[in-house]
């Protein structure tokens, strides 16, 4: 990890199968693939640091209006997802990527001294309602298929700030 000076972390979902693309890649620092495995981004994470007047294609461009300072994880999943009614199409999310994800957080809260908040450890749909900066409908993380009782941004959120919070014991 290189060093920088970062103040959070996205949690999103790709919207595609469960392997990393290329175009995956280059919108997210690290993925989380179906089986767990953890792919590098094509963008460092330094990148993020202050992005200024850079050009989109120079950063990991994967939340609108909230890049600079944040590094974007990404898990693999959710292809053909629908919100209302939901469905998790023919990828869903699981449970194992979802623990990974939050193993990966904690290393990254360890290292870049990210304090664990909902303003700091977040997921795309939470980005609105806690740091008010408008996205365009953005669903992810509302649901999680293996837990239809936890619906929303926040019940979702908290459960996956616990699960760092248990990963950095």
């Amino acid at each position: 990890m290189p060093p920088a000076s970062m103040n959070r972390i996205i949690l999103h979902w790709t919207a595609g199968g469960y392997r990393a693309t290329n175009l995956d890649r280059s919108h997210y620092h690290l993925l989380v693939e179906g089986d767990g495995v953890v792919v590098r981004g094509v963008r460092s994470i330094k990148a993020n640091e202050r992005i200024g007047s850079k050009s989109a294609d120079s950063y990991a461009a994967h939340t609108l209006g909230c890049n600079t300072g944040s590094i974007g994880i990404s898990m693999c999943s959710m292809v053909g997802a629908i919100e209302v009614p939901f469905s998790a199409g023919k990828c869903p999310l699981t449970e194992v990527q979802w623990q990974r994800a939050a193993e990966v957080v904690a290393d990254l809260c360890k290292f870049y001294g990210i304090a664990i908040s909902d303003k700091t450890v977040l997921s795309h749909a939470e980005v609105q309602p806690n740091l008010g900066i408008k996205q365009k409908g953005k669903w992810d993380i509302t649901r999680l298929p293996w837990n239809p009782a936890l619906k929303g941004p926040a019940a979702c959120g908290n459960d996956f700030r616990r699960r760092v919070k248990e990963a950095m014991l």
